[in-house]
């Protein structure tokens, strides 16, 4: 008979020391409205799965979306880093 024993090393792969940095945490913060706008989106069709989506789940769905897209086009447009010029 073999004994099924989880491997110490895997479960506790993330030490305490392995924190995000600040830069990471500052993406992460940057990306909050988009990690919003689709956590609403899934909440949205999240309702729908156990019925049939009437117009106001339509609707809440669109908007949903057109969140989602505006999240994306803000977080497009700010995030680009100018070229420096004469590399």
């Amino acid at each position: 008979m073999k004994h099924i024993v989880t491997v110490h090393d895997a479960v506790t792969a993330f030490e305490p020391w392995q924190e995000p940095t600040a830069a990471e945490l500052d993406a992460i913060e940057h990306e909050m409205p988009l990690i919003q706008a689709g956590v609403e989106l899934l909440d949205a069709q999240i309702i729908t799965l156990d019925r049939t989506p009437n117009e106001l789940d339509a609707r809440r769905i669109r908007r949903a979306r057109r969140k989602v897209l505006a999240a994306r086009r803000a977080l497009t447009n700010t995030s680009v880093v100018p070229a420096e010029v004469g590399a």
